[in-house]
């Protein structure tokens, strides 16, 4: 297939105007392929050239101006329109399309449980041309008609209001929206339905999940009008579609996407078993972000592909605000208090780290990359910086600007281009024009650059017992930081530290900061209110190692997490003293973000990579025994999250099976919980990695829950069974054949490679480098995606698999999408070898 380069969409803006696509589509001809007949109604400028995309199963027919063109002429994913004239013209193009097991272009899924069937689309960033004919680019905005012939009993959802005649569902037409936004969800859905303020919300899934949506669907709607209220105080603009449905999809790739009055989300937001507030939160962010985009995005859209974080990383930003202000109480009414915690822990602890980690890879880009010169580049760009990065930098900027300026610049943006398309230059003259500060200078230090600055203290001795601060910084980007100055709680002998003082600073800054007597801790950037790495003085460590459970505020310790994640990652802290500090602290910790984060980093990172094999299994006996007491500490039933989240990472340190495979036969945990459907594959799953279960038992739970979720559960546990057949075939499930869906493919990839069974697995690892790349190149993105970042062999932290990762990105041409998973995997494979190696980074 042909990508889109930036000069082709310059070159066909220039010469074409789009007005109107009107599209039927047939769900109805069989299992593998749907109709699509498409009428785009569009003018050229001047006398030209042109082209438009479609990629089908069978193109049947195209005319153009009621003249038949060759469909023979179609080269790969394009049709030429050759010698257009100056003036308006209608292209009408047929074809065949084939439905998709990747969630790419249109998805169908049938589901286990009661053999219904659903499909969806999912048309970012270049799949439109996979479900019809399209001049595929955000800057050539259109309207859309669409209607849908679906099989009976079906409901048809799309952007607009759909109404049913005949078995034919037709949309209402779409304001001006980019051809990546069209969207399409058909199948059998329950659906929950309800008005608020005069618009219809709906929210939709299968059927076999309908009690879990239904117990749920007053909180989902909740939050969904508390941000849509909440958006209209801080928005001058009104919501500008005419409706909002949210349709929790099978086999999603992504958590969500923002189609205009459509969005689509991953239908793991739809639970089935126990879930924490916290993971409940970061539904309800996904939501407030998904809305924030029919603003960021929808209304106005960025020009080209170089601009994304004008889309991700407002909505992001957008989403843990609001979501803060809309449910903690900043909305003017009553809202849903499910949380009492800030938003922004979450972010800072499990969030913030993803752009953090990704700023410090080769594949490092600019949040606002100006080398961006076609999709496929573009398609590597939905990463940590667009995302994490990205809205670390905006709330940086709304620290420094100030929330009044920096909502009037903001709408001040989308009076200006809505309906239509926007530039990184429009967006800050925007915001010039609502400020006396240089938004220019800042725009320039901050999304034109790459990196993260280190901030580091330096307390020295000052007069008559005082002490001043001079902070070391290491990068270039101004920073607006608070500084807090913690002393111990005199009156209190349990290890608590009480907040003094919070010094706001402007960075770089001349000159010594006076601060009065020496704290116990010296915290930069206390808030979290920037994007960069702090360190600590020497006194201030000592009482982090002693006292960090006794800080305060959840953020606050946030932070502290986040700096000792860095120096752990940096070969500046070993990871042993992590370990350590995590088990004298996380005991007394209350917050769910905090405890979750801390465990996932010194599981998954620490005891999985950074300690060698040797070392392995006493940091696992140590993380259990930590797990140990936060179940003991819950024993009460007064924190079930807490508890929750302790049982999951006991499970999944489990180094001997007796435990857990009493609490899998017993159906429970003592003193709870009772094993739900998550719960006993997450059970089985470790027990096949520890040889203590068999292709009997899994077919016994599957048989138990034979539901999608089930069925991935199944492929993961057969996978991770220590047996030479039972790898074999999982290998030659996910890279032999190319029957498996997305889904089953990340399922089979997470259970296949485990350090436990690296002596069974290491003929495999140089297969992968060759597998792997011929499976992207034959099935296309999601699964390369899918490939490396689950089927990688990361467990095997050793110099011959780093040579093999290079070996193949210097010789074996993996495509785009796996060559920047490859690059990624291969840097984390690298820093784990020098922190294992005791060097600093």
């Amino acid at each position: 297939m042909s990508v889109l380069t930036r000069d082709e969409a310059q070159t066909r803006a220039e010469l074409l105007d789009v007005h109107r696509y009107t599209i039927e589509l047939d769900l109805t001809t069989g299992d593998e392929t749907f109709d699509s007949r498409t009428l785009i109604r569009f003018s050229a400028r001047t006398d030209g050239d042109s082209f438009v995309e479609v990629r089908p199963d069978e193109l049947r027919s195209v005319t153009l101006d009621g003249h038949p063109l060759d469909p023979e002429a179609l080269d790969g994913n394009r049709l030429p329109l050759k010698n257009l004239t100056a003036g308006e013209h209608e292209l009408r193009v047929h074809a065949h399309m084939r439905y998709s097991r990747t969630g790419e272009g249109m998805h169908r899924f049938t589901d286990p449980t009661d053999g219904e069937t659903y499909v969806y689309t999912q048309l970012f960033l270049d799949d439109v041309q996979r479900v019809f004919a399209a001049f595929d680019q955000p800057d050539l905005k259109a309207v859309f008609e669409l209607s849908v012939q679906a099989p009976e009993g079906w409901t048809v959802l799309a952007n607009g209001i759909t109404e049913q005649a005949d078995g034919v569902w037709k949309a209402a037409p779409t304001p001006l929206i980019s051809t990546y936004l069209v969207a399409v969800a058909a199948g059998p859905w329950h659906s929950v339905r309800t008005e608020h303020r005069g618009l219809p919300f709906g929210l939709h899934c299968r059927r076999s999940l309908a009690p879990h949506l239904d117990a749920d669907a007053e909180e989902l709607f909740d939050i969904t009008h508390a941000c849509y209220d909440r958006y209209h105080e801080k928005f001058d603009e009104p919501y500008p579609f005419d409706s909002y449905d949210q349709a929790f999809v099978p086999e999603f790739n992504e958590g969500a996407m923002e189609n205009p009055g459509l969005v689509t989300f991953r239908d793991e937001f739809v639970y089935r078993s126990a879930v924490t507030d916290t993971e409940r939160q970061t539904r309800a962010m996904v939501i407030a972000h998904e809305m924030a985009h029919m603003w960021f995005g929808d209304l106005v859209t960025l020009k080209w592909w170089d601009d994304i974080w004008l889309n991700e990383s407002f909505a992001e930003y957008m989403g843990y605000q609001t979501l803060n202000e809309a449910t903690l109480g900043g909305s003017g009414g009553t809202p849903p208090r499910k949380w009492g915690t800030d938003t922004w822990t979450d972010f800072g602890v499990t969030r913030k780290s993803w752009g953090y980690d990704a700023d410090q890879r080769p594949s490092t880009h600019p949040v606002a990359p100006e080398a961006v010169d076609d999709t496929a580049s573009a398609l590597l760009n939905f990463d940590g910086i667009s995302y994490a990065k990205g809205a670390s930098v905006l709330r940086q900027l709304v620290a420094w600007l100030g929330d009044k300026d920096f909502l009037a610049g903001i709408n001040t943006h989308f009076a200006r281009h809505k309906f239509a398309n926007a530039t990184l230059a429009d967006f800050i003259d925007s915001l010039a024009g609502a400020t006396e500060r240089d938004v220019h200078a800042w725009a320039d230090a901050w999304l034109r650059t790459t990196g993260v600055d280190t901030l580091t203290p330096q307390v020295a001795p000052g007069e008559n017992g005082t002490c001043t601060l001079t902070v070391d910084h290491a990068g270039s980007r101004p920073h607006h930081i608070a500084v807090g100055l913690y002393d111990r709680d005199l009156g209190d002998d349990g290890g608590h530290l009480v907040l003094r003082e919070r010094l706001h600073l402007d960075l770089p800054r001349n000159g010594a900061h006076p601060i009065g007597k020496r704290p116990a801790l010296l915290l930069l950037n206390d808030g979290d209110l920037t994007y960069a790495k702090v360190r600590f003085d020497p006194e201030s460590f000592e009482t982090i190692r002693k006292e960090l459970s006794g800080l305060p505020e959840p953020l606050t310790r946030a932070v502290v997490w986040n700096a000792l994640r860095d120096a752990v990652r940096d070969g500046e802290l070993a990871p042993a003293a992590y370990l350590e500090t995590a088990r004298a602290h996380l005991p007394l910790e209350t917050d769910l973000a905090v405890v979750q984060g801390v465990l996932a980093f010194a599981s998954t990172y620490i005891a999985d990579h950074y300690l060698t094999p040797e070392e392995r299994p006493a940091a696992l006996a140590t993380l259990s025994d930590l797990c140990r007491d936060l179940i003991r500490r819950t024993e009460d039933g007064d924190n079930p999250g807490l508890r929750l989240i302790a049982v999951r990472h006991r499970i999944d340190v489990a180094a001997h099976p007796d435990t857990i495979a009493a609490w899998l036969a017993d159906g429970t945990v003592p003193g709870g919980p009772e094993l739900d459907p998550e719960l006993r594959w997450r059970v089985l799953a470790r027990l096949a990695v520890l040889g203590a279960t068999d292709e009997a038992a899994i077919a016994a739970e599957l048989e138990r829950d034979p539901s999608a979720t089930g069925q991935e559960g199944a492929a993961r546990c057969r996978a991770a069974l220590p047996d030479p057949e039972a790898k074999a075939r999982a290998w030659q499930a996910m890279f032999g054949s190319d029957d498996l869906s997305n889904y089953l493919f990340t399922a089979t990839s997470r259970g296949f490679w485990q350090p436990e069974q690296a002596d069974l697995v290491r003929t495999y690892v140089p297969r992968y480098y060759t597998d792997a790349v011929a499976v992207a190149g034959r099935r296309g993105p999601a699964i390369a995606e899918a490939a490396g970042r689950w089927a990688f062999p990361a467990h095997a932290v050793d110099a011959e698999n780093l040579r093999l990762g290079e070996e193949c990105l210097r010789d074996a041409g993996p495509i785009p999408a796996l060559r920047r998973k490859l690059v990624d995997q291969l840097d984390d494979l690298a820093r784990a070898l020098r922190v294992r190696q005791g060097k600093e980074i």
